[in-house]
């Protein structure tokens, strides 16, 4: 979609079609940190030709924000460097990734010569609650903040950058995606919690869109927590989670999009589970 941007000293993004997924990249004095490997190895390479633009450092790591396939297919071109990835990533790989791109390929799906050539790597060094990456001197925090998109999501803070890049925690250039092994319940807190580690002047930057600010993190932690507290409305008043996204009058996301969100809702609180806090400071 476009060349790199330079979006906070020397972090830069590179948005991609299909699905407008942002790659980033951290530079140090000796090396490159990639975020994120697209959606197959071809479209891994894609991004290794384009690194070219920004000098001859090569790649000395990478990190997978989530395990979601548009964001770790890529990875089996990048095995010689350290992969970094939450520790239930390859948990949410065998449940959901496997069976899906089994599907895909059984079914043809297009475009079937890149699902076949993929082979399915989980990351190498998986990391807990915080991890300190040093890039050519920088320091990078690798932070889970809890779940939400996934129970895997992982942000990246470059502190010397004032930068923040968060997977799809947050996304711009369409609404909160509730894919597979969500959780919307729990969501608007993990969302709270990194709005209150920002400040005005960090640069936070999407799984999928544009840039953004502390202010809009606030905005979308509010959708996300009015939809959390619907689904547990819903659930209480005992409407028929077949029923609940169109018994719930108006809701702040499209109702199109919801409904593995209110699927997910209903499981976890048929299992005995409940919202996390979610109000976060304005």
């Amino acid at each position: 979609m476009s060349g790199w941007a330079e979006v906070a000293d020397g972090v830069f993004q590179r948005r991609y079609d299909p699905l407008d997924i942002s790659v980033c990249v951290v530079r140090g004095s000796d090396g490159l940190l990639v975020v994120d490997t697209r959606s197959s190895p071809r479209q891994a390479d894609e991004i290794r030709s384009d690194l070219r633009a920004l000098g001859p450092l090569p790649v000395t790591g990478v990190v997978n924000t989530h395990a979601h396939f548009d964001h770790s297919f890529g990875n089996q071109s990048f095995v010689s460097v350290p992969i970094y990835g939450h520790e239930r990533v390859p948990a949410h790989l065998d449940a959901y990734e496997r069976p899906m791109l089994a599907a895909w390929v059984a079914q043809g799906e297009e475009p079937v010569e890149e699902w076949a050539e993929v082979v399915i790597t989980p990351p190498t060094v998986l990391v807990g609650d915080h991890h300190r990456l040093l890039v050519g001197g920088r320091v990078v925090e690798l932070l889970h903040l809890g779940r939400g998109h996934t129970d895997n999501d992982i942000v990246l803070h470059v502190p010397d950058a004032s930068a923040w890049l968060v997977g799809d925690l947050v996304e711009e250039s369409g609404p909160p995606m509730y894919g597979s092994g969500c959780f919307p319940l729990e969501w608007p807190g993990t969302c709270a919690e990194l709005a209150g580690r920002l400040t005005a002047s960090d640069v936070v930057v999407p799984g999928h869109g544009r840039p953004v600010d502390r202010s809009f993190v606030v905005g979308q932690q509010a959708e996300l927590a009015q939809v959390a507290s619907r689904i547990t409305d819903l659930y209480a008043a005992g409407v028929p989670v077949e029923e609940a996204r169109r018994a719930g009058g108006a809701w702040p996301l499209e109702q199109d999009g919801l409904a593995l969100a209110v699927a997910a809702g209903y499981a976890a609180l048929d299992a005995g589970g409940e919202p996390q806090p979610s109000t976060s400071s304005t």
